[in-house]
């Protein structure tokens, strides 16, 4: 089972976004890592770009 971390950083590399993951933390280093061993398919895609609520968020 994929962390919620996890499948935000997948869609958005599969969306075409480069995603940059950072932590100290060596578990959370290789859970980044994990996100090159599994892919969303069509319909979980579908499903999370169905969550928008055209809002803007800037995190940094």
């Amino acid at each position: 089972m994929y962390q919620s971390a996890q499948v935000i950083l997948r869609w958005n590399l599969q969306k075409g976004v480069d995603v940059i993951p950072g932590s100290s933390n060596p578990n959370h280093i290789q859970e980044n890592t994990d996100i090159y061993e599994f892919e969303l398919t069509d319909d979980e895609m579908k499903e999370i770009n169905e969550l928008d609520r055209d809002e803007k968020h800037d995190w940094y």
